[in-house]
């Protein structure tokens, strides 16, 4: 890929960069962004994950001929995580390149078009089975969900540092988290309870999905609007995967790039744990659809508590000490969930065992996730804040993509060997257990 401007041209080398003073030091309580941010990001993934959830749920048995039916849950989680890897580099670019306001508002406009795509599918549904024909378009808009959430990622979490001080960050992010998750919990579950208790009108779901995206929209306009950081900037090719100047941070800066690298892994490990979740409710304890989106849930209340927490207590600092009680936490949470009883239908910890164990679980990646996505935030410079998220998002979504395959993968290989679903947990601790052992950051002030 070539450098995105000549070296010999010096007003190349350094495109305009608009430098922004420092954000004044507000009561984020008082602040119409602040508010502004936190209800479009939580509208924002109450939506992704009511579609999301509903989708997977209808995937995991897709009869594909009479006698033979497939779990393409790692298909949708492949659809969806696809254009993370095509269009995150543009859409830091974008981000970098105009205000962020502007990217985050018609990306939230770009959602409703999406939602309106999934209604019409729901009712073509009905009151049917998803048949493959029907599961292939409910994977495309599932690339088009993904699409959106692409360009509002760099925006969303680059417009922070412009519109928040360093030392009120960790608070903000922290709030940011816990109600994300908040967020994921209600629409991963409500997504349970609709497919189950409105089998005959699965438009509704769609419905709401609709409604939704339009009020997150609205719900943009009190944030505060801030000029592009790099307005100059030119879009080259190495935009659409890693551009220059974001390699050569990378490669003279290893604490980044190890934080960076240690993202990418966890998020797929994270993937993976989803999907088994999923097949540990549905196939091997067999609660149903609803129960099934309680385990899913109640991984999302503890993310919010422990999110919370971590951002509360980190003071200004990114604290090394909570991503390894997050780190070995998660390992033996994952390893208690790998375990069957001697009949594999059932499980050591149960349905109500494994509801403890899915929360703590939450709560142990929440801090380890908060102070790991503030020191990627607060590290690069002001003009690279918006390419760094996007860098981030791409290699991130690059090991959720890889968790589809190693989902299909090993959900075949069990299969074959007579392993009971709750296996691939232990595929997933394996992963974060190296991180444990491996991943050695230094504590460095955020101030």
């Amino acid at each position: 890929m070539n450098d995105p401007l000549p070296a010999d041209s010096a007003s190349a080398v350094a495109p305009t960069v608009i430098d922004h003073p420092n954000p004044p030091d507000r009561n984020i309580w008082a602040d119409g962004s602040f508010w502004g941010m936190v209800v479009t990001q939580f509208l924002g993934a109450f939506n992704d994950n009511l579609y999301k959830q509903a989708i997977l749920l209808l995937m995991i048995a897709v009869p594909i001929t009479a006698n033979w039916t497939q779990n393409l849950q790692g298909v949708v989680t492949f659809c969806f995580s696809v254009p993370f890897i095509l269009f995150s580099g543009y859409a830091g670019y974008l981000s970098d390149r105009y205000s962020k306001w502007v990217v985050i508002f018609f990306s939230k406009v770009a959602e409703v078009v999406v939602m309106v795509l999934a209604l019409a599918l729901f009712f073509v549904k009905g009151e049917a089975e998803v048949n493959l024909i029907l599961a292939v378009l409910f994977s495309l808009v599932a690339f088009l969900m993904g699409a959106q959430s692409t360009f509002f990622g760099p925006g969303k979490y680059g417009i922070l540092p412009e519109l928040f001080t360093d030392r009120k960050l960790p608070v903000v992010n922290g709030i940011i988290l816990m109600t994300t998750f908040l967020a994921i919990i209600l629409g991963t579950v409500i997504a349970g309870i609709m497919l189950e208790r409105l089998a005959d009108r699965p438009w509704v779901i769609g419905l709401a999905c609709v409604g939704v995206a339009v009020v997150g929209t609205l719900t943009t306009l009190p944030v505060r609007r801030r000029p592009g950081a790099s307005p100059n900037l030119r879009f080259t090719y190495d935009e659409v995967a890693i551009p220059g100047d974001m390699r050569r941070l990378l490669w003279d800066d290893k604490a980044l790039f190890y934080a960076v690298f240690t993202s990418s892994v966890f998020w797929m490990a994270a993937a993976v744990a989803m999907l088994a979740v999923n097949d540990l409710g549905e196939l091997q304890l067999k609660v149903g659809k609803e129960k099934t989106s309680y385990l899913t849930g109640v991984i999302s209340i503890g993310i919010a508590v422990g999110g919370a927490l971590g951002g509360f207590l980190s003071q200004g600092r990114f604290r090394v000490d909570f991503l390894k009680i997050g780190a070995w936490g998660m390992t033996v949470c994952l390893a208690l969930l790998t375990i069957p009883l001697a009949n594999q239908d059932r499980h050591l910890l149960g349905y109500w065992g494994s509801l403890v164990v899915l929360c703590l679980l939450g709560g142990f990646t929440g801090l380890f996730a908060v102070p790991l996505s503030v020191f990627m935030q607060m590290r690069p410079p002001a003009a690279l804040k918006g390419r760094m998220i996007a860098t981030q998002n791409l290699l991130n979504w690059v090991g959720i993509t890889g968790a589809s395959l190693v989902h299909l993968t090993f959900d075949q290989i069990f299969k074959v060997l007579g392993w009971p679903n709750c296996s691939m947990f232990g595929v997933t601790c394996f992963f974060v257990a190296l991180i444990a052992v491996l991943y050695r950051p230094k504590e460095v002030s955020l101030h």
